[in-house]
């Protein structure tokens, strides 16, 4: 019931917070180098005071896992690098190959640790069951957004030092497992608690980004997100991009008041919204000015068109209809530029012709054309036209 309860919080967390998850398990090699350094150092002085071949094997299968453990970092973080985004089914996977290196480094310290138990060197004993502890207070640590895998590797590393205590005769013995077992139970009650609360951290974190990318009165998204957005989106492929400004908005504003503007902006939002696709992006730029990225750039002209149609239609805003109308400019990457300010620039450009034009749209494209004839149409200097 318990572990119910923590993998439906984990399921309900979206894939961005899972993604931000699984991404921090991969943030950091130094925990498996110094796992390994320490299981190196108290491996050779244990092998060398005692002869123990085994406690050798243990200590090169620790470096094996180690060197395992680091090529799947590097690995996840070269993926990371590449396009395209990680989805949560794959970022799913990793996170298995990645519960699973630390399953197997738990295993080969617990084995480890309970080899130096039946030796019976005091010293090389407490060395080794103090690499368990500190890789237990590491798990607590990393894998308390894992509970499940940490309860794993908290089992992993202290069981097989705890059975070998409890077959041990004497009372000093059965005081140490009963020590160890105390350790797992208490690491295991900071995993619960470190996982309710870095969850919450995380989700308030991911709301408070959200809610600094939207405009607060339509909904849509602020200019700031094409500072962020409209780049990646231009790295992915051909995009187009639509400059809106409404037209006879200022006289409806004016005529009906300030109440009856915002309705308006926010059903003009809704309107485009409606027309976006799904990895489109509706930005309101501020005013009565909207900027519409639309990915289906071979689209680009249909799309304007729907736009002027859509937004051109009349209003119902409390009985009262009110009509506006649209002025569009339309640039398309990379004929229209290759970077995000020159994309917003000609399509500005082209809204600007729009609305000498009093409404409609302009495709960049058409308005370069036009300046080259009217160019080739203008008379040599010294020659009569």
């Amino acid at each position: 019931m318990f572990f119910n309860r923590m993998e439906s919080g984990r399921a309900s967390i979206s894939d961005a917070v899972y993604l931000e998850v699984i991404t921090g398990l991969h943030g950091t090699t130094m925990p498996t180098i110094l796992a390994a350094a320490c299981q190196v150092m108290v491996g050779a002085i244990t092998a060398y005071e005692t002869g123990d071949i085994v406690t050798a094997g243990l200590t090169v299968a620790g470096v094996i896992v180690a060197i395992v453990r680091l090529f799947e970092i590097f690995a996840f973080r070269r993926r990371l690098a590449c396009p395209p985004q990680l989805g949560r089914a794959e970022a799913a996977r990793w996170e298995r190959r990645y519960v699973a290196g630390t399953v197997a480094t738990a295993s080969v310290l617990g084995v480890f640790a309970a080899r130096s138990i039946v030796l019976g060197d005091a010293l090389c004993s407490v060395m080794a069951i103090g690499i368990g502890f500190g890789f237990g207070a590491g798990v607590v640590a990393r894998l308390a957004l894992r509970p499940v895998a940490a309860l794993l590797d908290l089992v992993a590393v202290a069981a097989p030092a705890a059975i070998v205590t409890f077959m041990q005769p004497d009372l000093r013995h059965v005081g140490l497992g009963l020590l160890i077992l105390m350790y797992v139970a208490a690491s295991f009650e900071m995993v619960r608690l470190s996982f309710n609360a870095s969850i919450n951290q995380i989700t308030l974190k991911r709301q408070f980004e959200q809610l600094s990318r939207l405009d607060p009165m339509t909904g849509v998204s602020n200019r700031s997100v094409l500072a962020t957005d409209l780049p990646q989106m231009l790295a992915a492929g051909m995009i187009a991009v639509h400059t809106l400004d409404l037209d006879r908005f200022k006289e409806a504003n004016d005529r009906f008041g300030h109440p009856v503007g915002d309705a308006l902006l926010k059903q003009v939002a809704g309107r485009l919204k409606a027309l976006a696709a799904q990895d489109d992006l509706v930005v309101r730029m501020g005013g009565d000015e909207f900027v519409l990225v639309q990915r289906a750039a071979a689209d680009a002209e249909a799309m304007a068109q729907r736009i002027v149609q859509s937004i051109s239609a009349a209003y119902d805003i409390d009985g009262q209809m009110i009509e506006l109308g649209v002025s569009v400019g339309v640039a398309v990457a990379p004929d229209d530029g290759r970077t995000a300010e020159a994309l917003l620039s000609r399509s500005d450009k082209a809204l600007y012709r729009a609305k000498q034009e009093r409404g409609g749209y302009v495709l960049a494209l058409d308005l370069r054309r036009l300046d080259k004839i009217i160019a080739s149409s203008q008379p040599i200097e010294g020659v009569a036209a």
